[in-house]
């Protein structure tokens, strides 16, 4: 636990530039002033820290410093942090942070711009600290999405907005989505895994993501996908009862593009994943789970397993 008061106290100072008060820390880290010493204490041993008219600072070295913008273009920056600021549902520590920043580097230059982004941080700190439990599990979600999408490595996220909880995403952009209303919810927009389906999710529907090993890359000709939409009821008269053990959920998603009934979950003696319904009998549904690899197994019906095998053979032995 101190250990992470410690990285919060880091993460605090470096969002104020300026300093701040041992009572203000206290207030922030939600703990009693008398601890604060100790964990200035145990910062100090890490990086260079000093207190100037009782406030405690990190020491800026000169290879740290922020190129300085001109008048106009601080002017520019601060117009759209309020507009950013102002559209957001949920606040980011983050662009507090940046804006002391920049504050701080725009005191001698553009002084009433700069108090005016000083003051727009302190406003977006307010209503994180009102809202402290919701806004830090959003960007919680929101850095995994992006160190996602920096690094790019597949992200698996739980999800309300869709009928399936679980999917794994190739994530290729995140920034707001336009609405009817006034809101402009922050989205995440990707290929599913195992499809070439693309989706944009709202995060704020997004109750858990984590990064994956696996990683992905965008297409240089990348173009939006159509996916098909899926039909309330369909009387096929031809449907597959299948029996599916998964290794991955995500690759159901393969069938999103196919004719099938509702999945039903269970789990064998083993505690492997079974997945079960009905599916349109046709080429493409062999494709889907050709397309799925070792992520899918049929195990009923056995003449399907059969017909699947017939046809997996037919297509080595024309390399052959």
């Amino acid at each position: 636990m101190k250990g992470e008061r410690v990285a919060q106290l880091e993460l605090l100072l470096r969002s104020h530039p300026e300093g701040l008060r041992r009572a203000e820390i206290a207030r922030r880290l939600g703990v009693h002033r008398s601890t604060i010493s100790r964990y200035v204490e145990d910062l100090s041993k890490k990086i260079d820290l000093y207190e100037d008219n009782n406030l405690i600072k990190i020491r800026v070295k000169d290879d740290e410093e922020t190129e300085a913008l001109s008048v106009y273009e601080s002017l520019a920056f601060n117009m759209s942090a309020e507009m950013l600021a102002s559209s957001m549902d949920i606040q980011n520590p983050h662009l507090a942070s940046g804006l002391r920043k920049l504050a701080m580097n725009m005191r001698s230059y553009a002084p009433k711009v700069s108090e005016n982004i000083f003051d727009l941080a302190d406003k977006i700190d307010e209503r994180l600290q009102k809202n402290r439990g919701m806004s830090s599990k959003y960007n919680k979600i929101l850095e995994v999405l992006i160190d996602c999408w920096v690094s790019g490595h597949i992200a698996r996220i739980t999800t309300t907005g869709r009928n399936m909880e679980e999917l794994e995403i190739a994530p290729y952009f995140i920034g707001f989505k336009d609405e009817a209303s006034e809101r402009k919810p922050i989205t995440v927009t990707g290929r599913l895994r195992h499809t070439m389906d693309i989706v944009t999710i709202d995060i704020s529907t997004i109750t858990d993501a984590m990064m994956l090993d696996e990683t992905y890359t965008i297409p240089d000709n990348l173009k939006p996908f159509k996916k098909n939409q899926e039909a309330e009821s369909y009387d096929a008269i031809d449907m597959v009862p299948l029996t599916l053990k998964l290794k991955e959920k995500s690759a159901l998603n393969s069938f999103s593009t196919i004719i099938h009934g509702k999945p039903e979950f269970s789990k064998n003696d083993n505690g492997e994943l079974i997945c079960s319904f009905e599916a349109e009998n046709s080429i493409e549904l062999m494709l889907r789970i050709v397309q799925s690899g070792t992520s899918v197994q049929i195990i009923k019906p056995e003449s399907y397993k059969q017909k699947m095998l017939k046809y997996l053979e037919s297509i080595i032995a024309q390399y052959r």
